[in-house]
């Protein structure tokens, strides 16, 4: 396995999580409602699993190795600008929520700021996807694809914490809401 087959996986739960998204969000517009718990799963997964670890992975190692080569500069700016405003986005979820969760109405302001994470998440992993391709073709030495590989598996506890999103994603991919 290599570096962007990791980063190409990872992709594969942020779609999963991207339909968990898009479900609530048209739950909540709809006037469903779905338990304060769950959001803060989804706000977890946004941290914790896009931002601490997926991000991380590209911005510490993936992004300054591709880089260094002097390829692919401006699309590599351009994500590093996108995933601060994943970042934002995420800071407004969780806002909105916690005031909600104080008892003020907040539904479509949380709704509205999931919608913008669900089309973000949606356009930024297409491109990202096609920058892999080109990176992993035309920039990546094999022996650089297995050093950064090693790399992101030698964290025991980002394994650890990747497992952990990866099962919460498993039930909010069970839950009623998600069903119906």
């Amino acid at each position: 396995m290599s570096a962007t087959e990791i980063l190409r996986n990872d992709h594969k739960q942020m779609r999963r999580f991207e339909k968990i998204v898009v479900q609530c969000y048209t739950k909540l517009n709809s006037g469903q409602d779905i338990s304060f718990s769950d959001l803060e799963k989804m706000i977890l997964i946004m941290s914790e699993f896009l931002d601490a670890i997926h991000y991380s992975r590209e911005e510490d190692a993936y992004f300054a190795c591709v880089g260094s080569y002097g390829f692919l500069k401006e699309e590599i700016r351009a994500f590093m600008i996108e995933h601060e405003f994943s970042r934002r986005i995420a800071n407004n979820i969780s806002k909105h929520l916690q005031k909600w969760k104080e008892g003020i109405d907040e539904r479509e302001p949380v709704a509205r700021f999931l919608k913008a994470y669900a089309v973000y998440l949606n356009d930024h992993m297409t491109k990202e996807d096609r920058f892999f391709e080109i990176a992993e073709k035309q920039v990546l030495s094999a022996e650089e694809e297995k050093m950064m590989y090693e790399e992101f598996r030698a964290v025991n506890a980002v394994v650890t914490k990747l497992d952990e999103m990866i099962r919460i994603i498993d039930y909010l991919e069970q839950t009623d809401w998600m069903k119906i």
